[in-house]
């Protein structure tokens, strides 16, 4: 063999090494953000831009589409719902800055931005106790949130430093994805 063919060996053998198979992609662009729900419809709720950064990770901008919601007055405070059958799922827009970054494998902040309360259409008032974070992981290049119930009362004073996400896993639990209206959230 020559020293030609031996480098092109050695480099392709160092690429396939440190590229595991299915290795997760830079986030780039403008995405659709969707909600599946329990019938099996999907509910456009907006797009999300990611521009990359460095070191794999991407600063993005979630843009939810207005029309999409229903304004709902609970608490004292206005919601933005989406509603169900049995179910009113309300955006809690996340209240603090913070970084709005994400990186491969790692999409906690985004997770903040989407989270939810539920309550059924005949209660009153906001239940933070009743909230539902979507954990995301990325399916062949699509985003898939599946709910994890929290309680949004965990983030009702800002945290100590403002790039440190606070909800953490601890904080998540397991739930049925099946026992919630909107079942999951994908990002294609």
């Amino acid at each position: 063999m020559t020293n030609t063919t031996n480098l092109s060996i050695t480099l392709l053998l160092s690429l396939l090494l440190t590229s595991p198979a299915g290795a997760q992609r830079e986030l780039t662009g403008s995405r659709a953000v969707n909600a599946l729900t329990r019938d099996g419809h999907e509910i456009p709720l907006g797009t999300v831009d990611f521009k990359p950064v460095a070191k794999g990770r991407s600063e993005f901008k979630l843009n939810l589409d207005i029309h999409a919601f229903t304004d709902y007055f609970l608490s004292m405070r206005e919601f933005k719902c989406l509603t169900g059958p049995n179910e009113v799922a309300c955006h809690v827009p996340y209240p603090y800055k913070n970084p709005s970054t994400v990186g491969p494998g790692n999409y906690t902040w985004l997770e903040h931005q989407l989270l939810f309360l539920t309550k059924s259409p005949g209660e009153f008032g906001a239940k933070l106790w009743n909230g539902v974070y979507y954990e995301f992981k990325d399916e062949n290049g699509m985003l898939v949130g599946r709910p994890r119930a929290i309680d949004l009362n965990d983030i009702s004073a800002p945290p100590t430093d403002l790039t440190d996400p606070p909800l953490k896993p601890a904080n998540r639990h397991d739930m049925k994805a099946s026992d919630r209206w909107i079942q999951e959230l994908r990002i294609r």
